[in-house]
């Protein structure tokens, strides 16, 4: 029996990825996807061709808060994963209206809609950034939200809409929640992209502070295989930590890159480090190793010299788009 899955910001750097997988050769077969996406800076068409031809894909053009389009697309589906949002910290401190919008109510819209259609899965793709910042050791699922950027503060909510509708009305959410992701078709305003395509470029790097905040590095495929399984085996109502298990320093990362992209400390300019930054995130992935079974597979060297080999040669997807980053 065909399950067909709605994916919402489908044409964004992770949603493509995932939809690229679902379909691809190695994927679950007897699938049908249709990407619900607004197209907003961060989307690009492109991600999507690889699968454009394929049966089981459709594309849709829409807006998740636009209840309308919402509930007619939740009547012919029976899953849903939901990637859309609004993800930029630096563009949230700049204004966090857009961040509300679209990632509560634009959430609140795709979830109600879901419960009054009956869907029979809802995956709400979420981030470690919920948590705050963590000294020391590593957040379990169960630790309290503490989000000190307005973009971590919209997506902490849209986590709390999302399964309330569980507890209230038993519809089956299930949320994860990553670590920093990175990988091929990332867009350039992301630290790994933006360093990679400025280096190309032979440009400088902007180095928040002293280069001291440590994150968690996990490649896309392998979260696009956390979400999988926490799709296909994962518990209702239940939140999955999703991590690399690579921690660096911002610092450590730079000289990666500098490395890989053949340049030096030159290339580097320190900036006035971001309001509010988290010092260090790290997720404890216990909960989705024990239950499904996941470990990363990718290890961070391999995983990034074949991120900059793509960007080194896929200059026709990410020059047109370097106007459109912040930074």
């Amino acid at each position: 029996m065909t399950t067909r899955i709605l994916v919402t910001g489908g044409a964004g750097f992770i949603g493509s990825h995932y939809v690229r997988t679902v379909l691809g050769a190695d994927g679950p077969g007897e699938v049908e996807i249709t990407v619900l996406d607004l197209l907003t800076y961060a989307g690009n068409p492109a991600n999507l061709d690889e699968v454009r031809d394929h049966p089981g894909f459709r594309f849709v053009r829409g807006d998740i808060c636009d209840p309308v389009l919402v509930a007619r697309l939740m009547a012919e589906h029976d899953q849903v994963v939901h990637f859309a949002a609004e993800s930029h910290v630096d563009r949230s401190i700049d204004g966090g209206a857009e961040f509300i919008r679209t990632n509560v109510v634009g959430t609140h819209t795709l979830i109600d809609a879901a419960y009054r259609a009956g869907i029979a899965t809802f995956v709400h793709i979420s981030t470690d950034e919920v948590y705050g910042s963590i000294d020391e050791g590593s957040w379990p699922e169960s630790h309290p939200l503490a989000p000190n950027s307005p973009y971590s503060a919209a997506k902490a909510s849209s986590d709390l809409v999302a399964l309330s509708y569980h507890r209230t009305h038993g519809l089956d959410v299930r949320v994860t929640r990553c670590s920093n992701n990175y990988g091929h078709h990332h867009f350039p305003e992301k630290v790994i992209p933006l360093f990679i395509t400025n280096l190309l470029d032979g440009r400088k790097v902007p180095l928040y502070g002293d280069g001291g905040n440590v994150r968690d590095w996990l490649h896309v495929d392998d979260h696009v295989r956390g979400i999988e399984l926490v799709r296909t085996k994962g518990r209702p109502g239940e939140i999955y930590n999703i991590g690399g298990g690579t921690e660096l320093s911002n610092k450590e990362l730079t000289q990666q890159l500098l490395d890989a992209c053949g340049a030096g400390w030159d290339s580097v300019e320190y900036v006035t480090d971001r309001k509010g930054h988290d010092r260090r995130y790290s997720v404890d992935c216990t909960k989705i190793s024990e239950e499904l079974g996941y470990r990363p597979r990718k290890d961070f060297p391999t995983g990034l010299a074949e991120t900059v080999e793509w960007y080194r040669e896929n200059r026709a997807w990410w020059e047109p788009l370097k106007g459109r980053a912040t930074l």
